[in-house]
């Protein structure tokens, strides 16, 4: 149904503004009449998303998880829902995330249920997020899971705050470094070819001078084509990467990295237990909580094996063995779920193995990211001592045979 933005005087004088559904401008006016509101100004309501992407504006997680915060706290104190939705939009100091809730607040005061209301926006708030607040709804513990979810996008945001500023600096002298010796190749090497071509006529040239004066004549040819292709490969891939089967090599592909493929892997195992532990703790049914949590592993091969854990559940099986079949779960996970299966408490122990991997995942990725600024450094070096060698050994080559 279409939307239509309004401007409005309550009885009291107040101006209001909102977004209101209706199939017509004027179908839209006799709505607000019977609310009791004096319409000023209705006109066709642009599209948040639209209106978000042309400005340039993004929401960002920390904001998010502010909000979901705040609105956790309120709904704790009392606070009805839709005036909860009204407070935070006049707060809000972003006009995206204040045009979002603004249409939540509508939409929620239309009757529709708070996780429909977020699922129309799946640019903003992802499929876990709106899976939690339906579950939440459904089991009467919104408080509590708008918390834990203002916790979880809280802690996503620090994880990759922490992972940007760490591999800032080594991605700056990748770019630096790259930037210098295409400089050397293409401009500095070729002032050395009269030179060259005199000591090969005199008795050849090594080998690494011969690769170099090859690239650099390569690059001075064809660098703007080479330039295109690559800029045209990324465009390609990331078109691919929006399919099903694209999205699903690259998630194949990010678990197998060598050095960074086992600590994508315990980062995702250890969201996926935390949301179902904490989702087994406030009373939500198993298979409903294995259906919302495969979402928070962010991906698809892992919330694919979750997903056959569920269907296996569904026949009367245990967790554990399922996951263990899969092979995406490491014999430790696997074992500590089958424990807690026993003794009755999944729950709790979800939770400790979200700690424990959280804990440990973190000592990985603080020594990757400072074996990372080494490594970047030493192939910079090698290429650096690789150009210098393909420059002077003829050099020192010529100046023997004269003596």
């Amino acid at each position: 149904m279409p939307e239509f933005q309004y401007v409005a005087r309550e009885l009291s004088g107040t101006e209001v503004t909102g977004v209101i559904s209706a199939a017509s401008e004027h179908e839209a006016v006799s709505s607000l009449s019977q609310r009791a509101l004096f319409p000023l100004r209705v006109h066709a309501a642009e599209d948040i998303t639209k209106r978000k992407r042309r400005w340039g504006q993004k929401i960002r997680n920390r904001h998010l998880a502010m909000l979901f915060s705040q609105l956790a706290d309120l709904l704790h104190s009392g606070v009805p829902l839709l005036r909860s939705l009204e407070i935070l939009q006049q707060q809000s100091s972003q006009a995206a995330l204040a045009a979002v809730l603004n249409d939540i607040r509508e939409r929620v005061a239309d009757g529709t249920p708070l996780a429909d209301a977020v699922t129309a926006h799946p640019d903003v708030f992802n499929d876990l997020t709106a899976s939690m607040i339906r579950a939440g709804e459904e089991g009467g513990f919104l408080e509590d899971v708008l918390k834990r979810i203002a916790q979880f996008t809280e802690h996503q945001e620090d994880l990759k705050s922490r992972i940007v500023g760490a591999v800032a600096y080594p991605a700056f002298l990748a770019v630096l470094g790259t930037i210098m010796v295409t400089g050397i190749i293409v401009y500095f090497v070729p002032k050395f070819e009269p030179l060259f071509q005199r000591l090969k006529e005199r008795g050849g040239l090594p080998w690494p001078t011969t690769a170099l004066m090859a690239l650099s004549d390569f690059l001075g040819s064809y660098g703007l084509w080479l330039l295109g292709a690559i800029a045209a490969g990324v465009w390609l891939a990331s078109r691919y990467l929006e399919t099903d089967e694209g999205w699903r090599r690259m998630d194949h592909w990010k678990l197998n990295i060598i050095g960074a493929g086992p600590i994508i892997r315990s980062l995702a195992v250890s969201r996926f237990c935390r949301i179902l532990g904490t989702l087994l703790h406030n009373g939500v049914p198993i298979l409903r909580s294995l259906q919302i949590s495969k979402d928070a592993t962010g991906n698809v091969i892992l919330s694919e094996a979750v997903g056959l854990a569920a269907e296996n559940i569904s026949a009367g099986k245990s967790l554990a063995r399922p996951l263990k079949q899969s092979g995406q779960f490491s014999t430790e996970v696997v074992e500590m779920i089958a424990v807690g299966e026993e003794a009755n408490s999944l729950e709790t122990v979800l939770v400790d193995i979200a700690d424990n991997m959280e804990r440990r995942t973190n000592r990985q990725l603080e020594l990757f990211v400072r074996l990372l600024e080494p490594v970047m450094l030493l192939i910079m070096a090698v290429i650096i001592l690789f150009v210098v060698i393909a420059l002077l050994l003829p050099v020192f080559q010529g100046a023997g045979a004269l003596q």
